[in-house]
């Protein structure tokens, strides 16, 4: 959709002035922030619990939900939120566990229910009836449109996600490194990977409503892989992913608003870029170190460790 902007005129305090003009680019980056957040402090636990197909599929399956709801004639966001919870109960009804077989079966639980949510959505558009204006919003971000009763939700339920996640997150930190150590000191490990499954499904809601369905992986996993190349630290770790969820944001909603491409696209585009930088840096001071050493390069493998 083409924006009527005066455009860009490469002077960064006019430009900036002019998007803030507008109430809907106020909104805009309001509900960016917040989600960038909420996106980054609950990605960075999927990376690390290696659920980032789940976080994947709570995303797919909020296309179907938000379709659905636009086809009754009701809010997107309950759509958006709805299904994705569901799916998080349904996945979260297969025991987690690190042996092959059972991390088999939770991968073919999970692409099931990506599969026919996919199938549903489609069959919601077409019940629709007519042309579902906001399709291509749905699959692939926008900001337009986004209001402040939005924006209030967006911020409320982001609020009880992180608070339910700071209360949990030692707790779910231990039974991430060492699952089977914690359940032996009483730590309720499987309680924790149900909770963790809801509070992803709320933030997968939460960020396919600004980068579309089929973009979520951009702040969900890209920043949290990126900090984990910078530092194996938890807390530093946790902290640079969200500055660079913010970061990302920040940039696709502005550079977005100057031209007729989806902010997903932005999103997905400056995440990877963060990536490759951060993975390219990593590796480059490894070999550095190496030859200082005069050893073999290290592996160029980050895992984050719990010191």
């Amino acid at each position: 959709m083409t924006m009527a902007t005066d455009g860009f005129v490469w002077n960064l305090g006019d430009d900036v002035h002019q998007m803030f003009s507008l109430h809907f680019m106020v909104n805009a980056f309001r509900a960016g922030s917040i989600v960038a957040v909420l996106a980054g402090a609950v990605g960075w636990f999927m990376v690390l619990r290696r659920q980032s197909f789940a976080g994947h599929t709570l995303a797919v399956v909020s296309f179907p939900g938000a379709a659905a709801a636009i086809w009754l004639g009701v809010s997107a966001t309950a759509g958006y939120f709805g299904a994705s919870i569901v799916a998080a109960l349904v996945i979260a009804m297969v025991p987690r566990s690190s042996s092959g077989r059972a991390h088999s079966q939770e991968s073919a639980v999970i692409g099931t229910v990506q599969a026919f949510a996919l199938a549903c959505g489609a069959l919601f558009v077409s019940l629709y009836g007519g042309f579902l204006y906001s399709l291509t919003g749905l699959l692939f971000g926008t900001f337009l449109g986004i209001s402040n009763g939005q924006v209030l939700t967006l911020g409320l339920v982001a609020v009880g996600v992180l608070a339910v996640l700071g209360v949990l997150a030692r707790p779910l930190f231990f039974a991430t490194v060492d699952a089977d150590v914690a359940a032996a000191r009483r730590v309720p490990v499987r309680a924790l990977s149900v909770i963790f499954l809801i509070l992803l499904g709320c933030a997968a809601a939460e960020v396919s409503q600004i980068t579309g369905a089929l973009l979520v992986f951009s702040l969900l996993v890209m920043p949290a892989a990126a900090a984990q190349q910078i530092t194996a630290r938890p807390a530093m770790s946790l902290i640079i992913t969200v500055i660079l969820a913010l970061v990302i944001t920040w940039l696709s909603l502005g550079v977005a608003y100057f031209s007729v491409y989806p902010v997903g696209f932005y999103v997905s585009t400056f995440g990877f870029a963060m990536y490759v930088v951060a993975a390219t840096g990593r590796l480059a001071v490894n070999r550095f170190h190496a030859r200082l050493s005069g050893d073999a390069p290290l592996p160029h493998h980050v895992t984050v460790s719990a010191r």
